[in-house]
């Protein structure tokens, strides 16, 4: 499908080009909720919009519920109807957190641009899969649960770094090359041809496509508690935190998680090594000393230098 209930055209899933790194961590968010959110850093224009929309009618069969970045705490945590209120009547509204219950998906465009407070909230839910509110006449607590991607763009400015911390994955995106820019372009011009046809074997196939990457993340959520993680996994996660310095013990626990969650998707009994060297980056390159005071979030040769030997003989 191209098209959302509402007329919007969201480029199929299974035909966005590239971003392998980011397509993975929505992957392991859906498949383990418990990960806490993925959020995405990269520069304007490499797909991190295009990508969680198309994500989110994937999995979810609509798009994600999009926090503004001028949302007041009515409109993300629910208040009272004001025409209802202008009647003499006390009716309360949901906020964006319950829309997003119901959808399934939470999209936080710009989030280091949004007020601490709000973030802090949001992750809160997330966390413990309540929201709590008590203010202006409302004592309500709801249970909620719902996936969280957040983007940003480095440029504009970053997050402290106790709200990094509390995003279980981060990715960054990446410059795609000259054949995937190829490649890229021609998706583009075919879509935006075939989006109008009534009927479009194009986008038949891509829908297709789509409903089996869907089945596939559906399994493995329904079978990641059963994924056995031997000690010796957990050893070496303990060690690779250690090594490159990752501050706290959230780090090791989302890759365990992570890692879990591969190992689903792929339809291993067992998460391995293998798995969890995969997901170290996307656990850890946020909760290092020098990325919380500012550094780049890139994982790079050095950073693999203090774990490589790991996983050598493992």
């Amino acid at each position: 499908m191209s098209r959302a209930a509402n007329g919007v055209h969201i480029l199929p899933y299974s035909r966005v080009v590239g971003q392998e790194e980011l397509k993975l961590a929505l992957e392991l968010n859906h498949v383990e909720p418990r990960i806490g959110g993925v959020l995405m850093a990269g520069t304007r224009g490499t797909a991190k919009s295009t990508l969680v929309r198309a994500f989110a009618r994937m999995a979810h069969g609509e798009l994600p519920v999009t926090l503004p970045i001028n949302a007041t705490d009515d409109r993300v945590l629910g208040g009272w109807e004001l025409n209802a209120l202008l009647r003499g009547e006390a009716c309360p509204q949901p906020g964006l957190l319950e829309e997003a219950d119901d959808k399934g998906l939470l999209y936080v465009d710009e989030v280091n641009l949004l007020d601490d407070h709000l973030v802090n909230i949001i992750l809160d839910v997330v966390s413990t899969g309540v929201l709590s509110v008590q203010r202006e006449g409302l004592a309500t607590a709801k249970h909620l649960s719902f996936g969280l991607v957040g983007t940003m763009n480095p440029e504009e400015g970053g997050l402290r770094p106790q709200l990094l911390d509390r995003f279980g994955l981060m990715v960054t995106a990446g410059q795609l090359d000259v054949p995937a820019r190829q490649r890229m372009i021609r998706t583009v011009l075919d879509f935006e041809q075939e989006r109008t046809k009534e009927e479009s074997g194009w986008l038949a196939a891509a829908g297709e496509d789509d409903a089996g990457i869907r089945k596939r993340l559906e399994a493995a959520r329904q079978r990641v508690s059963s994924v056995h993680v031997p000690d010796g996994v957990l050893s070496l996660c303990a060690t690779a935190a250690e090594r490159v310095g990752a501050v706290g013990q959230r780090g090791e626990i989302v890759a365990t998680l992570a890692a879990r969650a591969l190992a689903a998707l792929e339809g291993a009994d067992e998460a391995g090594p293998g798995h969890l060297r995969r997901v170290l980056p996307m656990a850890l390159r946020h909760r290092r000393p020098e990325t919380a005071h500012g550094a780049a979030f890139d994982w790079g040769p050095e950073d693999d230098a203090h774990v490589g030997d790991l996983f050598e003989t493992a």
